[in-house]
């Protein structure tokens, strides 16, 4: 088994991976079951993948189920007045331990259900994706979405302990991994040259299976995530606010999308990583050849890197509209994540979104 801890003071969890982890659930979850019982929510897909295994590892502990529809909809007003009506109904209290099974949906509706209901309940992350398990699990960022975009209400609120077992990758849609391997590429591109270069060599034998690889990229991603969180856990320094290379521009594609299936969070990632670096080479900061590089990879493992392969023909204002929305604005100013090169992203805060518009215009 592969720990990871998440160093917070007295918030401080651990991250447990392996493999076959769910089968033997119970010998990490049992000790949070009140009255021997545990409430799991997750949704319709993975209840009918990854609940019947759960239930099996947890051996003699109940659980209570609560199973919503599939979907980035799901993160929504509506579904988490559900939900906290379900949970208060089960009788949760604040000393619970709330399970969260699944991906970065469930996994946030249900951290942030935790954090406001009866004013703050304990959760559990079990990432069923490859993209929870990289990324969303970690760090505490909890929210829904709404009409004026993405993740803007929710709160930040740690889990007491992640649970990654890479074994659930083995039932996903191949298009479900491929956009959870925009997240691990990001690691790379953020501040880690070789993880990058190690990307190229192995990211095609992770999409196809290859546990050792799935294991190590897991492992290295949330390394990576855990050590920024815990120095900067409210994206206060600067640091964090590294982790969202590519979501400025992902973000303004989902919305543009509708945050449907037409275009997945991972896919808008990948896309947003590629224009932040055509857009850092068309300023001046960073080669063309590194951006070709990067749309190279992407482009290799089947990831959309042009407004075209993301389904979107919006022109450059429409799409700065929407960014007008992000939580990250400043005094009418967005902060944009830019590199000077693969391994090298850094937190540009005077970029001219007239600039940003008629960049994305020539995308088109």
């Amino acid at each position: 088994m592969i720990r990871v801890d998440v160093g917070l003071g007295d918030r401080s969890y651990p991250i447990l991976i392996e493999a076959g982890l769910l089968d033997r659930a119970a010998e990490h979850l049992s000790k949070f079951a009140r009255n021997g019982r545990l409430v799991v929510v997750t949704d319709e897909s993975v209840a009918a993948r990854q609940l019947p295994r759960l239930v099996a590892g947890l051996g003699q502990v109940r659980i209570d189920p609560i199973i919503l529809p599939a979907g980035e909809a799901t993160k929504s007003w509506g579904m988490l007045e559900r939900l906290t009506d379900q949970l208060m109904e089960l009788g949760v209290e604040r000393s619970d331990r709330i399970v969260a099974l699944g991906g970065g949906v469930i996994g946030d509706l249900v951290g942030f259900a935790a954090s406001i209901l009866k004013r703050g309940c304990g959760f559990i992350q079990v990432p069923t994706t490859l993209l929870a398990q990289v990324d969303s699990s970690v760090g505490g960022k909890t929210a829904i979405n709404t009409r004026a975009g993405k993740n803007l209400i929710g709160a930040f609120h740690q889990p007491d302990l992640v649970l990654i077992d890479p074994t659930t990758l083995d039932t996903l849609p191949s298009r479900q991994v491929r956009a959870g391997y925009a997240e691990v590429v990001k690691y790379g591109l953020i501040d880690d040259f070789d993880f990058f270069a190690w990307c190229e060599a192995h990211g095609t034998a992770l999409l196809e299976g290859d546990t050792d690889a799935r294991t190590k990229a897991i492992a290295h991603s949330v390394a990576a995530k855990a050590r920024v969180v815990a120095a900067d856990e409210r994206e206060t320094s600067g640091l964090r606010a590294l982790l969202n290379l590519g979501h400025t521009f992902g973000h303004a594609l989902e919305a543009e999308t509708g945050f449907s299936d037409v275009l997945l969070h991972g896919e808008g990632v990948a896309c947003g990583m590629a224009l932040a670096f055509r857009f850092s080479a068309a300023q001046g900061l960073c080669s063309g050849q590194d951006a070709v590089r990067v749309a190279r990879h992407l482009d290799a493992v089947g990831l959309p890197t042009t407004l075209k392969a993301a389904h979107v023909d919006a022109d450059g204002a429409t799409l700065v509209g929407h960014m007008a929305h992000d939580k990250k604005m400043e005094g009418g100013r967005l902060p944009f994540l830019l590199a000077r090169g693969i391994g090298q992203t850094f937190l540009a805060k005077d970029v001219d979104l007239a600039e940003v518009a008629a960049f994305l215009d020539g995308e088109r």
